[in-house]
């Protein structure tokens, strides 16, 4: 069964990868160059998906930067540092990309489609204190729909699926889960504001290293300052 993977070179999507591999899937990655401020990730991706022995990783570039609307793809807006976990959950935060999942997985499917792939799988996850609109469950079922409606192969009674392993799952589950699989987190990359060495103070980060906190785990990433 071939399935294309959404991969960023993150925690999430990395463990994604591992879990299609573990599904029986022959595995297909694609990663994306939107001219995020955190590009630094695609260097994980590249390497991850390498090392997962992926038959084709496919990175596909444009720019978001040209209305930016992001702390992520515009430089005026600053990314959040050292705020609580209470404070992540209050509202979605300035990093959100508008429809970016939307972006990304139209592009999968179109991939998907062309090589008579039978899955997506993306690393949302409903749970997570970022609180993105487009990682929840209803968007997900809502999207099932448009790779339903809109590919030849949904009309003919064969849509492809949206997998979506950790949509439930606490990011210490997500840990625990990449652990078993075998997932090489000194590859993975989370932080967003776009340095050499992980800031560990943007949102990204902090979820990141309280989850390895709370599991009594140590994160083999290096941080730039830890908050936790």
């Amino acid at each position: 069964m071939k399935a294309v993977v959404l991969l960023s070179g993150g925690l999430d999507s990395s463990t994604v990868l591992y879990q299609a591999k573990v599904d029986g899937c022959e595995c297909y990655a694609i990663s994306f160059d939107y001219q995020q401020r955190h590009q630094r990730e695609l260097e994980s991706a590249t390497a991850i998906a390498h090392m997962a022995g992926v038959r084709e990783h496919q990175v596909v570039a444009f720019d978001l930067r040209l209305w930016g609307g992001s702390a992520l793809t515009d430089s005026a807006i600053n990314v959040p540092e050292g705020r609580s976990l209470d404070e992540m959950a209050q509202s979605i935060p300035v990093t959100y990309v508008p429809a970016r999942n939307t972006i990304f997985l139209s592009f999968a499917l179109a991939y998907a489609e062309t090589i008579n792939s039978q899955r997506v799988y993306i690393g949302v996850n409903a749970l997570d204190y970022s609180g993105y609109p487009d990682c929840r469950p209803d968007y997900v079922q809502a999207m099932q729909e448009v790779f339903r409606l809109g590919t030849r192969q949904g009309r003919e009674g064969q849509p492809i699926s949206i997998m979506t392993p950790l949509i439930d799952l606490k990011k210490t589950e997500i840990i625990q889960l990449g652990n078993q699989l075998g997932v090489p987190w000194e590859q993975t990359w989370s932080c967003y504001t776009g340095g050499e060495v992980a800031c560990g103070v943007c949102d990204s980060c902090q979820l990141r290293l309280a989850a390895f906190a709370e599991l009594g785990l140590q994160d083999p990433l290096p941080y730039a300052a830890k908050s936790h």
